[in-house]
């Protein structure tokens, strides 16, 4: 897996590096060689001499060198719905939105993606992950928007091409016209696994199979999503167990817990990663982590909606993987995976059954990184620095009057302001350079969010 012997070499030194590996090594001021798209060495001090084809060198004095940020859980169509419902639990705040969120068309969805995408670039995310699943009817080419907007920008991308087919009239909460049929549904998932999932190495495009959530989709759709995602060997997604209001949900419909019910239907393992899982009891917790199913945690939105606090110190101590989600930015305004770095640790810190001792700053780096990777199913590729991993790493600025007086680098990036990034590699390549991205353009992308979000309320009003 190592880099052509030719391929051009980027050096970067005098940084502090966090690597995120299986011992948690870090160096006080050691260098990075990026060969390709891959990572060639990383140690202490400076980086050996006499390398061929250096086409750069970084000095990175005042700086930290981190893994990518890997989010792993987002709806980027909600970009352009950002602000609404505030006061609202996820039941009623879904009533509110599905209205709005079913009349979305493939232009407004492709300036969505450009949003969130850009925001969360420009943070130090590095692999990005969209659970879209509101397709109405003759909206457009969708999936494809999303796809194009990401590999325009650069980023590694996860599309979990997701699906609704329980509507109002069959108990849930999505109208009538905001969903799929089983059968289609299944078959535009398909499709779109055949059409974009990249399964290589250095693969820049992944789908997974990512029916919405269990009072939105049908027993027979969770079933035949999971066969569906076994027979073409890509990864399953969902919601769950995110409030009391589905727990008791599940008990009414189904006579078991959502754990439990996901068991009945094919959805634990170690193909399985779920958003939320904020009420898990011990056996849930005991059946996640026999499975390895792996959950993203969303610190944030679960705050914004008031769904409570997850128990991830107790899914850490089990093996449960666990990485970190943006979640859709109608429940997490900021749209930024740094934030739920400093978010993941100061709200565990709230449960009463660890206080302090819930997470410090080296586990909430680790679930943003390594963590992400481990759930996304690309552990062996990315999450940590170590030679031959893919050159996905991050350059944060820390020498700033934001930072400057905090001698732990790890602490000033997790606990302190939003730090600058300085440079951000994605497949070798420099996708941000001194908080700006370099592929698109970020003004004109905030015009056509904004254009899009008055084109939706509007066409909302009318309807």
């Amino acid at each position: 897996m190592a880099a052509p012997a030719a391929a051009p070499r980027i050096v970067i030194e005098n940084c502090a590096i966090a690597t995120v590996d299986a011992d948690d090594t870090e160096y006080v001021s050691g260098h990075i060689v990026v060969a390709g798209n891959r990572i060639e060495s990383i140690g202490a001090g400076k980086a050996p001499e006499n390398l061929e084809n250096v086409v750069r060198r970084v000095d990175g004095t005042g700086h930290l060198a981190t893994p990518g940020l890997v989010n792993t859980h987002h709806h980027f169509y909600q970009w352009i719905t950002r602000g609404l419902a505030t006061d609202h639990n996820l039941f009623n705040w879904l009533v509110a939105l599905y209205p709005t969120w079913a009349r979305i068309d493939e232009q407004m969805t492709y300036a969505a993606a450009q949003g969130s995408l850009a925001m969360m670039a420009r943070g130090g995310v590095t692999t990005a992950m969209d659970h879209h699943y509101v397709f109405p009817r003759n909206s457009g080419d969708l999936s494809g928007s999303i796809i194009r907007a990401a590999s325009e920008l650069g980023v590694r991308f996860t599309l979990a091409r997701g699906s609704m087919d329980r509507s109002e009239k069959d108990g849930g909460l999505p109208p009538d016209f905001a969903v799929e049929t089983l059968e289609g549904a299944l078959a535009a998932t398909e499709e779109t696994v055949d059409r974009y999932h990249d399964a290589s190495f250095d693969s820049m495009t992944q789908i997974a199979v990512a029916p919405c959530s269990p009072f939105s989709v049908s027993t027979e759709l969770l079933k035949q999503g999971a066969e569906l995602a076994r027979r073409k060997g890509v990864r399953l997604h969902t919601h769950g167990s995110e409030t009391v209001e589905e727990e008791k949900f599940c008990h009414e419909l189904f006579g078991m817990g959502p754990t439990d019910y996901f068991e009945s239907t094919g959805w634990l393992g170690e193909d399985v990663w779920m958003a939320h899982c904020v009420h898990m009891n011990d056996s849930d917790i005991e059946a996640f982590a026999r499975t390895k199913t792996g959950v993203a945690h969303c610190p944030s939105s679960n705050a914004r909606l008031a769904a409570g606090i997850a128990r991830v110190p107790d899914m850490l101590a089990a093996g449960v993987p666990v990485g970190l989600g943006v979640d859709g930015t109608a429940s997490n305004e900021s749209g930024e995976l740094h934030t739920e770095l400093r978010n993941a640790l100061l709200i565990n810190r709230l449960n009463p059954a660890h206080r302090e001792a819930a997470l410090n700053a080296r586990q909430a780096l680790r679930l943003g990184t390594y963590g992400g990777a481990q759930v996304l199913g690309r552990a062996s590729q990315i999450g940590s620095l170590e030679p031959g991993k893919l050159a996905d790493l991050v350059l944060w600025k820390l020498d700033t009057l934001a930072h400057a007086s905090i001698a732990d680098p790890v602490t000033a990036l997790v606990l302190g302001a939003a730090a600058p990034v300085t440079l951000s590699l994605v497949n070798g390549e420099p996708v941000v350079e001194n908080s700006r991205l370099l592929n698109v353009d970020e003004d004109a992308i905030a015009r056509s969010t904004r254009d899009e979000a008055q084109r939706l309320a509007r066409i909302t009003a009318q309807a």
